[in-house]
């Protein structure tokens, strides 16, 4: 496949699109899927893609809120700097996800840093088209708010975390539920199709890298897991996930055509 086509798979057909090819994103994102070819073609004509590096800063806390985000290709991520200077990551946005979407609704700055994890393209939408299409689409104005809402149990349920679980458990529940999100079976166990570092799985969980370290050590001591070059794999996650009283995820055989990014991110905003 040559660079710049992208393949997805919709029922049992494969799909294929330009990298640039605004108006195939925009007509399967949840949000616009049942707009007419016209409006679709109109919502395109007014966003603009653009592609950032790895590392490149999206938006900054205090930014003006103007516009809301399509991640076409490449992974996102939210994250505030509390007071003493530690990253606090709020969220993974895969591709086929919006982000950015307060915009709509607050005119002043930006909460949250959004950073590049790797090369990444995506479609920028004015928040003013965002409101009108709101206004004269109900289904439009019904997603924006679905979507709120479920960021708002996301909060929810990692604060209960944070605050009664011990710091293996909020590892263990993270380790399951990257598995659920990006978990393919092999041979060995479940392995997570994400690579993290020590430092961002402790700013997800709430913890120090110090302690994410001896828990990952602990775990892979007792055979839960295997750590290669800072790849995860899950060889109990049935044992995992009964530890912490979590349903077990439902994971696919590794195959070159699952979308692996076939779930939206559950740690965020």
């Amino acid at each position: 496949m040559s660079e710049g086509i992208k393949s997805f798979r919709i029922g049992s057909s494969r799909v294929y699109c330009g990298m640039e090819d605004k108006f195939w994103y925009l007509k399967n994102c949840p949000l616009f899927e049942k707009l007419s070819e016209r409006h679709v073609q109109e919502l395109e004509s007014q966003s603009r893609s653009r592609t950032f590096v790895k590392g490149g800063m999206i938006y900054m806390p205090a930014d003006h809120g103007e516009s809301v985000y399509l991640l076409t290709s490449g992974r996102i991520k939210l994250y505030h700097i509390t007071p003493d200077g530690k990253q606090t990551l709020l969220a993974f946005i895969e591709p086929g996800e919006i982000f950015g979407e307060l915009a709509v609704f607050d005119a002043g700055g930006r909460e949250e840093f959004a950073e590049a994890m790797q090369k990444s393209t995506l479609i920028k939408i004015p928040k003013e088209v965002i409101q009108r299409y709101m206004e004269q689409h109900s289904e439009v104005a019904l997603g924006v708010t679905k979507l709120m809402g479920f960021r708002r149990q996301r909060i929810e349920r990692r604060l209960k975390s944070l605050l009664f679980r011990s710091n293996r458990e909020r590892l263990v529940h993270l380790l399951v539920e990257l598995a659920d999100q990006y978990g393919t079976r092999i041979s060995e166990g479940v392995r997570l199709g994400i690579k993290l570092s020590h430092q961002e799985l402790a700013s997800i969980i709430g913890s120090t890298r110090e302690t994410v370290t001896v828990v990952l050590g602990e775990l892979q001591a007792e055979g839960s897991i295997i750590i290669q070059r800072r790849q995860i794999i899950l060889t109990q996650i049935e044992r995992l996930a009964r530890s912490i009283e979590m349903g077990v995820p439902n994971i696919p055989v590794d195959s070159p055509f699952i979308n692996r990014n076939r779930r939206p991110a559950r740690y965020g905003v």
